[in-house]
């Protein structure tokens, strides 16, 4: 039974890795199609989220499934709640990832991004691929050193994200009303995908130390 037991969980954690490998991609693509005005890889972003929420449906049932059946107390209950967190966590990710595709789609054929902000936007967009990317090899590995990592590196999405508010808000800001709520807007998506991916990141520490990470001011 209790060998049963963990190959369950270790098909829960390659589901996982699976959701955030499409994140990423999702991730990937949505930035490109944002930054090139592409509606057509915006589509594919937007159609592509239907994939990560079957396999959140997935692994919350057999999570469910899990817990009904082998009744599991302390650490195996733990990694069955994490999982349950951790898959919401990817699921709201994928939709941050969509919600940037559909900015990229409804100012088409223009690109949303001003020109001066390319590079930062460009940025956040590398700063967020590459957190779901260590999100899936930290999931996969129980790596605490590279959770820690992980979680250090939001500092740097927090000043991408403070740098687009002292542009939008400066006086010499030429692009109107439309644009700077667009900026406002991706600057949440980005930063909230990195939250997501630091939330991981702390349960995967949780789980194999059993400490509760202290949160960074």
């Amino acid at each position: 039974m209790r060998d049963a037991f963990h190959e369950q969980l270790q098909h829960l954690t390659d589901r996982m890795v699976e959701m955030a490998n499409l994140v990423e991609v999702a991730v990937r693509e949505g930035t490109g199609a944002l930054l090139e005005a592409d509606a057509r890889r915006a589509e594919r972003v937007i159609a592509a989220d239907a994939q990560i929420d079957r396999l959140q449906s997935l692994v919350e049932e057999r999570t469910f499934e899990q817990l009904a059946l082998q009744q599991p107390v302390a650490s195996d209950l733990r990694a069955l709640v994490a999982a349950l967190r951790m898959v919401a966590d990817l699921e709201r990710m994928g939709d941050l990832a969509e919600h940037v595709a559909k900015i990229a789609r409804m100012r088409y054929p223009e690109c949303a991004i001003p020109a001066e902000l390319h590079d930062t936007i460009a940025e956040m967009g590398s700063v967020a691929e590459r957190m779901v990317h260590k999100v899936a090899q930290t999931v996969a590995s129980s790596d605490v050193t590279q959770a820690v990592d992980l979680v250090a590196e939001d500092d740097q999405m927090d000043r991408l994200r403070r740098s687009l508010f002292h542009i939008v808000l400066d006086k010499d800001w030429s692009h109107g009303v439309e644009a700077a709520i667009d900026i406002a807007l991706l600057g949440r998506y980005y930063e909230r995908i990195a939250d997501h991916a630091v939330s991981m990141a702390r349960r995967v520490i949780y789980l194999v130390t059993g400490d509760v990470p202290v949160r960074s001011s």
